[in-house]
């Protein structure tokens, strides 16, 4: 693996596929001495945590050695740019994938191309802030590998296979940020936890489970994953060690030996959800009868329309009329373009003159009908407040590029978010008004706005805005208001954000604080694309990694024409899930994992056409894909 880069995403990635995948890996970075050039937003951050230089190297002292520490024997690299003789140098020509991960779109585009030259059959993981050019980026590079003889998949497919064997995926994928920190807030806010794994929309997460008291009965949740060590409620015991044996983790286990571990903790898979208050679905666009018009205004209208049938009905008695010739007249009399009736009978008389009456009372109801309608549209179009009342809900800091895409992922959840924006003219303002979702227009720092978005009755805080004094500042004053409040910021220097959330977590121990920076979070996304598009997370159960991937059944022997319980091994692979919108044209009705049937009989025998999510260890899925690989476990 090569990875490329000038900031903290590439050393963060370069620990991904090192600790978790057990790749090995060229790291290409610009010279110590030589730091490019920033954007402002950049240059703000990078003096915000500057400001706090002192605390950060007082916390970390003593705390030992970074995750993204490279070890001795790692190939590093140091170039200003990655040039074709760079490219050749860190040896892209004989590489199984390159992540091009610089802060400038360019030079990421000019080093893929450039590489999809050098090798064809490359896999290619671009970082791209320009979604829409990154679709054709992604087209092009993958045309050029299917002209150069490479047998790349077109977009949006799924390699059946990896380097090392048959089938490889050489597909190019291109990642942006936004996308790829979003789940991971999400989940974070809502359950506190970032270790999830985005299948299909569906966010899930590995939870641990205390062993169960005598004549309890444990949740299984969708399936049990792992055996926790024997160990790990031993203060004194090596927890998950390699050495531990029998008594060590047990990955993937069968029902015979779940129900034989009395007294050890499991984890199962769960889905991620909101326990709080959610808000009732709506169509985009629709604009129900009851939200044009006031209540008060329906029963107006509904006593003029009794009020004509009465009269109609009255008149049809008295003059013995047809019924539609009656209703005729009644309206005549009623929008007084009726001949007076001065030779009627006097019950007709009196009839016409309630109907002048009942139609001097329907112009004034006809004009306030038309300014409510008229105001209803205006407002539709305008920002919502946030109403009285809310309570269990997300307040959201920031309406960037992040923010906006973690709106999003909420409102698919249906989870109510009330933001808070200074910009008035920022990207995710549009979408919060087409999502309807409350917004308070001011500077976060200022007094009374967090109170505005009801601060002291919402679950989680989420601060997502591009300055990480402000993020820090908004926590620190909602925790005055509310102690116990999850909170969650987005912090642009790692070192930073690990110092803050150990002073959080020291100060406030029985709230939940997560402050992650945006490397952290979307490292595990880039390091998934590198090993393949069918790759969707990873898990750690203490010393060990279980890995998920989505693989089309079609060119496997272990998994065509098998039963559900045939390709089950313990302690190897086990497959959860069936995506049944893959099979049918990826047909489905819009919801997040929607397409994905869980309860999988064990005598469902697999097809050619299924496409499986499943778990496995690093060896059980190098043996489902033909890979070599370099973990003995």
């Amino acid at each position: 693996m090569v990875v490329c880069g000038d900031d903290g995403l590439a050393h963060r990635l370069t620990a991904e596929l090192r600790t978790v995948y057990r790749e090995q890996v060229v790291l290409v970075v610009p010279p110590s001495g030589r730091t490019p050039p920033q954007p402002m937003a950049g240059r703000a951050r990078a003096a915000s945590a500057a400001l706090f230089g002192r605390v950060v190297t007082a916390v970390n002292r003593g705390a030992g050695s970074s995750d993204d520490t490279l070890v001795p024997d790692e190939r590093v690299m140091e170039a200003a740019e990655p040039t074709e003789a760079v490219l050749a140098d860190a040896g892209v020509d004989r590489a199984a994938a390159l992540a091009l991960v610089y802060d400038d779109d360019e030079t990421n585009i000019r080093a893929a191309l450039t590489a999809r030259r050098l090798n064809p059959r490359l896999r290619l993981v671009l970082r791209l802030y320009n979604r829409r050019l990154g679709q054709h980026i992604e087209e092009l590079l993958d045309q050029a590998a299917e002209l150069a003889g490479g047998t790349a998949m077109g977009r949006g497919g799924h390699g059946d296979g990896d380097h090392g064997g048959h089938g490889a995926d050489i597909s190019t994928t291109v990642l942006s940020d936004a996308d790829t920190t979003a789940p991971a807030l999400v989940a974070t806010a809502l359950v506190g936890t970032s270790k999830v794994v985005d299948a299909e929309g569906l966010l899930l997460r590995a939870v641990e489970r205390r062993p169960p008291r005598p004549g309890e009965v444990a949740d299984p949740g969708l399936c049990t994953l792992a055996l926790l060590s024997a160990t790990s409620n031993d203060p004194a015991g090596d927890e998950g060690s390699e050495d531990s044996g029998d008594r060590g983790p047990q990955l993937l286990p069968d029902a015979e030996a779940v129900a034989a571990a009395t007294g050890r903790g499991t984890v199962v898979l769960e889905q991620v959800s909101h326990s709080g208050p959610s808000l009732p679905a709506r169509r985009a666009g629709a604009m129900p009868f009851a939200s044009l018009f006031s209540a008060r205004l329906r029963w107006s209208l509904a006593g003029l329309v009794a009020a004509v049938v009465g009269l109609a009905v009255a008149l049809i008695l008295i003059t013995d009329d047809h019924p539609l010739h009656a209703v005729y007249v009644t309206l005549l009399d009623l929008f007084a373009i009726n001949e007076p009736a001065l030779d009627a009978p006097l019950g007709q008389q009196v009839l016409q003159l309630l109907s002048g009456l009942v139609g001097l009372l329907l112009l004034p109801v006809l004009l306030a009908a038309v300014l409510e309608a008229l105001g209803t549209f205006r407002t539709a179009s305008a920002l919502r407040k946030p109403p009285r009342g809310l309570s269990g809900h997300v307040v959201l800091l920031g309406l960037g590029k992040i923010g906006t895409r973690v709106l999003t992922r909420l409102r698919e959840l249906h989870i109510p978010v009330v933001c808070v924006e200074a910009d008035p003219e920022a990207r995710g303002m549009a979408v919060a008004r087409r999502l309807r979702v409350p917004v308070v227009v001011g500077d976060v720092t200022q007094e009374g706005v967090l109170e505005s978005a009801k601060i002291h009755r919402a679950d989680a805080l989420l601060a997502l805005t591009s300055v990480d004094t402000t993020n820090l500042e908004s926590v620190l004053y909602a925790r005055s208001v509310r102690p116990d409040l999850r909170a969650v910021l987005r912090l642009y220097d790692d070192d930073f954000a690990k110092a803050v959330y150990r002073t959080l977590r020291t100060a406030h121990p029985a709230a939940v604080t997560r402050s992650r920076s945006v490397s952290h979070l979307a490292a595990p996304a880039f390091a998934g694309a590198m090993m393949g598009r069918q790759i969707l997370g990873a898990i750690p159960v203490e010393r060990r990694v279980l890995l998920f991937a989505a693989v089309v059944v079609n060119g496997h022997p272990q998994l065509e024409g098998r039963t559900v319980a045939e390709v089950f091994r313990p302690g190897a692979r086990r497959v959860l899930a069936l995506d049944t919108a893959a099979r049918d044209g990826g047909a489905g009705d819009g919801a997040p994992g929607s397409g994905l049937v869980w309860d999988l009989p064990d005598t469902y025998v697999l097809r050619a056409g299924d496409r499986v999510v499943l778990a496995a260890t690093r060896r059980g899925l190098a043996e489902l894909l033909g890979r070599r690989t370099r973990s003995t476990r």
